[in-house]
C-alpha cells in the first residue's frame, strides 16, 4: 500500500486544507496517510517550516503548500495505488 506523508503543524490552515483533501481520499484511493507534526522534531521544523504543508508519496516529494488531487491520483496510478 502506498504511503502519503503529510508534514505540518497545529494551527496551520493550509495543513488543515491538505488534510481535508487527503483523509477522505486515503480510503478511496488506497493509500496510508501518515501525519507528522514538525514542531515535535527540531530537524523537521528546520527543514519544513517555510514550506508546510509538505506532502510525500512513498518518500518522494509531491507537494508544498497545496494538494493537487489530479496529480495525486496520477502519481498513485504510477505506483500501483490507484
Amino acid at each position: 500500500m502506498p504511503v502519503v506523508d503529510l508534514y505540518g503543524r497545529p494551527g496551520c490552515h493550509l495543513c488543515d486544507d491538505a488534510r481535508a483533501i487527503l483523509a477522505p481520499l486515503s480510503a478511496d484511493l488506497g493509500f496510508e496517510l501518515r501525519e507528522h507534526d514538525i514542531e515535535a522534531d527540531d530537524d523537521l521544523h528546520k527543514r519544513y517550516l517555510e514550506r508546510i504543508p509538505v506532502v510525500l508519496l512513498d518518500g518522494s516529494h509531491l507537494f508544498d503548500f497545496f494538494v493537487d488531487e489530479a496529480v495525486l491520483r496520477d502519481s498513485l496510478g504510477r505506483v500501483g495505488g490507484g
